[in-house]
């Protein structure tokens, strides 16, 4: 059987993909292969609940999924932290949120319920399913041969051939362990997780009225709840199916692995770092339903996608940042959309095989921009001054630059990205001049948490930059509107220096105004920041 496109992988990579080739090019005959039998389990299915924007705008508007979405899954109540660590009663220490839902919507999603929904999607849309299908052998063509596949499904042998072939394997990573792909990379944090069948509901933890009503609607179990602490963050993550999901992410530096790589061990640890969590989960052991961990779960890749040859990685087969802020899902996104723009355009007999390098440095360009995020940040975790501004700037730069690309569709514009290459690159170093003087910052802040709410949606300026992520621009408002957030970067990176100075005046700042020297912006007329944030 010859095919235009096989997918090696029916998980969230490729049933999206197979899903946005079809919307795209009906008439495309496209073969999945999973390895599990369908239906998987409802929420114990794999990692990766949270979506954030550009994931969101990729289900919902993409595939067409958003009514799908607000029937089937939870609508998320946005990121919400804690300074809790070894503290009794989280109503006594910052917490930072928004205190009603920003206009631009994410959701927590139940993967097993996504993916048996996405499978039967696929199905309808005429592609051609094969769940419970074992990959025993591939063979890479190259300069327009035909790809060769052979499978096990329903206790006999197939084969397959085709112009295409995708790898959505996951960490199984089947063309890239075949081509020597795997990079590392210098983020060396691992990750614990599990899930219990009953919910996990913060506002249970106390009787505290005035607490309780700083939100509106007062449901902080929808968010997704980080409580942390010196090099470790904990998710509480809400899924469709009832469960709620469980995490511990880590630098082991600080937290060893071993210290938490069972349930009890894990449960020891939170006795210790996340007492009221502990209690909770305690009255719950017996609704466990998986545990799992990663050590050193981030890694880069040498190479994406061959128009040439035909061949690319999505997801999880090619690389991994971290499951803070969830990119996962952003870069199954941005990774499909490129793949689907290569797949078609070389239909149309366009050559793919010049416009792939091209692709493939932009996505490698963003992977490079979002890696300083994570990279030796852990230790910053523990500062209720800082971090809160950590998040404010991370945001930003999201929003502002990497969510613009993405949902004005200009990261396959390959004309339009070499125009604002001078741009983006200017953005990448003051993103890493940022996060290396927020870490200076952190390893000098004293570690008070008092009590306060470091309200998001009441910073005007920062929920309007939420809300204008649904904006539809022509190219000239596309360009103002770039110009105003890097503009808006500038003027947030020199708050927060001036902030940290007036306390620690010696903090290494030079770096930073060097990249703002390059690119002069007037000061903001109004203060960024939070007003009720003292400087650390």
């Amino acid at each position: 059987m010859h095919h235009d496109v096989v997918v090696l992988g029916g998980g969230l990579a490729g049933l999206t993909l197979a899903l946005q080739l079809k919307r795209r090019m009906p008439d495309l005959d496209v073969l999945v292969l999973e390895r599990r039998s369908h239906p998987v389990p409802e929420a114990a299915h794999k990692v990766g609940e949270s979506s954030v924007e550009i994931q969101a705008h990729y289900l919902s508007q993409v595939l067409g999924l958003k009514d799908y979405l607000e029937r089937r899954q939870l609508r998320k109540f946005g990121f919400r932290f804690f300074w809790n660590d070894g503290a009794p009663d989280l109503t006594e220490v910052t917490e930072l949120g928004a205190s009603t839902f920003l206009p631009t919507q994410s959701y927590q999603l139940d993967r097993g319920m996504l993916e048996n929904d996405l499978a039967q999607m696929v199905r309808a849309a005429g592609v051609q399913h094969r769940d419970g299908a074992l990959v025993r052998h591939f063979t890479l063509g190259r300069k327009g041969e035909r790809h060769q596949v052979r499978y096990e499904h329903g206790g006999s042998a197939h084969a397959a051939t085709a112009d295409w072939l995708v790898d959505a394997s996951g960490r199984a990573g089947l063309v890239k362990r075949r081509l020597d792909l795997a990079q590392a990379n210098d983020h060396t944090a691992h990750a614990v997780w599990f899930r219990i069948d009953r919910r996990i509901d913060v506002a249970e933890w106390t009787q505290d009225a005035e607490w309780l009503g700083r939100c509106n609607p007062p449901n902080r179990w929808l968010s997704t709840n980080h409580l942390v602490g010196a090099g470790y963050w904990v998710w509480l993550i809400p899924l469709a199916s009832g469960s709620h999901s469980v995490g511990i992410v880590a630098d082991p530096a600080l937290h060893p692995p071993e210290t938490l790589d069972s349930f009890d061990k894990a449960m020891d640890w939170l006795r210790v770092h996340q007492p009221q969590l502990h209690a909770d989960l305690d009255t719950k052991r017996d609704g466990l339903q998986d545990f799992a961990f990663f050590k050193r779960f981030s890694y880069g890749c040498k190479k994406v996608w061959s128009g040439s040859d035909r061949w690319a990685l999505t997801g999880e087969a090619g690389l991994f940042l971290d499951p803070f802020y969830s990119p996962g899902g952003d870069f199954i996104a941005i990774s499909n959309s490129f793949v689907t723009e290569l797949v078609e355009r070389d239909r149309a007999q366009a050559p793919v095989g010049m416009l792939a390098p091209l692709y493939e440095r932009i996505y490698f360009s963003l992977y490079e921009a979002m890696l300083p995020i994570y990279v030796g940040q852990y230790p910053l975790f523990h500062s209720a001054a800082v971090m809160p501004l950590k998040v404010l700037w991370d945001y930003t730069f999201y929003w502002g630059v990497m969510c613009q690309l993405f949902f004005q569709n200009r990261l396959v514009d390959v004309q339009a990205m070499a125009r604002l290459q001078d741009d983006l690159a200017w953005s990448h170093r003051l993103n890493v001049a940022v996060q290396d003087f927020l870490r200076a910052w952190g390893a000098v802040d004293d570690g008070a948490r008092p009590r306060r709410m470091l309200d998001q949606a009441g910073l005007d300026w920062f929920a309007e930059l939420n809300r204008g992520l649904a904006d539809r621009l022509d190219p000239a408002a596309f360009d103002a509107r770039l110009q105003a957030n890097l503009r808006l970067l500038h003027q947030l990176a020199e708050q927060l220096v001036d902030r940290a100075l007036r306390r620690h005046p010696g903090l290494p700042a030079e770096a930073v105004r060097d990249v703002m020297a390059q690119r002069p912006a007037a000061p903001a007329a109004r203060n960024l920041l939070f007003p009720n944030l003292s400087p650390a």
